[in-house]
């Protein structure tokens, strides 16, 4: 009997899959399965094996912390590697940052909207259509990329209000990028005069990339100017750097794309390379200002989480950024061939670094969900695991970890060709 045959038997229909292989081991860009199928990974644990699956520094240094303290209590004593994660992130960060650390991204994202509306004492939150922050019950509240994250959990967290994000290739005002004047910015305008006053938002919290709703790349200058309008009106910008931290985009985090620092941000999924960790960062005159009490949990800023972690950065900082950002302007250079190829097919290839994506519609824009579909499920059947997002799942989304090299690129280019191939004949 299979892994999957028996998952069936224990696992609730909730706990959903990509695919259904069963893996045994994983190495660099590769897993196993169990029938022994050799397996090119560009979901990389969707973000999460940054570095690849288990990479050697990063299981030296979660031994040798095993042996030394698995569980110290961050609310009970202090320990090295959670001190020295905390004194690395502030050092990348500016040296003005303070940082809590949790779990998982939702739980950071959840605490960077406590801290928020705890310091500003204001009770509303804008967040994006197309948005994910989260399965939790508040993060939830600000996730807007699907009504099913939602269904049956109604009524939500009070005071949250969704704006457009701005998403070029399908402008929801139908102007075009270069030519247009801005509406996406505009539209806080509209939000501030019809829906909540400004001085009631505590924050913005925003993707820097947009992850779950299709890995959208905001212009730069929305960026700017959206740091300059929570700025004049006295609301926090919260960058949601769950998946986009940790090298994903060719930098530590993305915001460093834009030039713009965020008031407060979360960190997750490859900070610790596989351990469950992750971070609220904030701008120490604010951090200071959550006292005792407000806010904890158990096993934040595990000592062997921690230790992945640091050895994870140390990995990035000598080497695999420059490979990131090198790699994922190949990868962008040969999906716009294969768009070229496949007019009829992809519409728009898009992302920073190593966060790329193939948006899958015909000349008028429609969606080719279906089309994804079968790509992958060609990908799949031969060795390459690929996982999409969009609204309606036509977005095919490359993740391959910072140590990819060409040959490995080749190598999942070359399938996808042939599956894109094979979905348009059938």
């Amino acid at each position: 009997m299979t892994l999957h045959e028996r998952a069936q038997k224990v696992f609730p229909p909730v706990a959903g899959r990509y695919t259904k292989f069963g893996i045994v081991k994983g190495e660099g860009s590769y897993v196993y399965a169990e029938d022994g199928q050799k397996l090119l990974d560009f979901a990389s644990g969707v973000a999460v094996c940054n570095v690849g699956h288990n990479n050697p520094a990063v299981v030296k240094a979660a031994v040798e912390q095993i042996n030394r303290l698995i569980h110290g209590g961050h609310n009970v004593v202090y320990y090295e590697p959670y001190v020295a994660l905390a004194e690395k992130l502030v050092a990348l960060t500016g040296g003005d940052t303070m940082v809590y650390f949790s779990n998982s991204g939702a739980e950071a994202n959840e605490g960077c909207f406590k801290l928020a509306k705890y310091v500003s004492k204001r009770p509303a939150l804008i967040s994006f259509k197309g948005s994910f922050h989260g399965r939790t019950f508040g993060t939830i509240s600000i996730t807007g990329s699907s009504a099913a994250y939602r269904k049956n959990y109604e009524g939500l967290m009070p005071s949250v209000y969704f704006a457009e994000y701005p998403y070029c290739y399908r402008c929801p005002w139908r102007e075009k990028y270069g030519q247009c004047d801005m509406a996406c910015l505009k539209q806080f305008d509209e939000i501030f005069k019809n829906l909540v006053d400004p001085e009631m938002v505590a924050a913005i919290i925003m993707e820097p990339v947009a992850g779950e709703g299709g890995y959208i790349v905001p212009p730069r200058e929305f960026i700017t100017a959206l740091r300059h309008l929570c700025d004049q009106q006295g609301i926090y910008l919260i960058l949601d750097e769950v998946q986009t931290g940790m090298g994903r985009t060719g930098t530590m985090f993305a915001f460093e794309q834009f030039d713009v620092r965020p008031d407060i941000f979360s960190s997750a999924k490859a900070l610790g390379s596989g351990f469950p960790i992750s971070a609220v960062i904030g701008k120490a005159d604010i951090m200071k200002r959550w006292p005792s009490g407000a806010h904890g949990g158990t096993f934040g800023g595990n000592p062997v989480a921690c230790a992945a972690a640091l050895a994870t950065i140390d990995l990035l900082e000598n080497g695999l950024l420059d490979n990131a950002a090198k790699a994922g302007d190949y990868l962008k250079g040969r999906l716009n061939g294969l768009k070229e190829k496949y007019s009829d097919a992809i519409g728009d290839v898009r992302g920073l670094g190593l966060m790329v994506a193939a948006e899958f519609a015909d000349k008028d824009k429609t969606p080719k969900g279906e089309l994804v579909h079968k790509v992958l499920d060609y990908c799949y059947a031969h060795g390459l695991i690929l996982i999409p997002c969009g609204t309606y799942k036509h977005v095919i989304r490359f993740i391959a970890p910072t140590t990819v090299t060409r040959a490995e690129l080749d190598e999942a280019l070359a399938i996808l060709d042939a599956g894109i191939r094979d979905g348009l004949s059938t």
